[in-house]
């Protein structure tokens, strides 16, 4: 149309801002002894392991580690 503008021209639109990956959660303060939940859990997980894994997985759960970091642990470290 006579005298009318073109609209201006947009600025291209931001990228969406990046996520900081997810921390893992600190080990938990060191208890005194585990509990009975913690201590059935631990037989029925030492009939695939030896002693030493066991011994290995009992002493990161008293300083307080879950069960999956301690057995991860442990596998590297001992081995089966």
């Amino acid at each position: 149309m006579y005298g009318s503008r073109p609209p201006p021209k947009r600025p291209p639109p931001k990228p969406p801002p990046k996520k900081a990956p997810p921390k893992k959660a600190p080990p938990k303060k060191p208890t005194k002894k585990l509990t009975e939940t913690q201590l059935k859990r631990l037989e029925k997980h030492s009939v695939h392991h030896s002693k030493k894994h066991m011994a290995e997985m009992k002493k990161d759960m008293l300083n307080g580690m879950s069960f999956k970091m301690a057995h991860d642990r442990a596998m590297k470290k001992v081995g089966k």
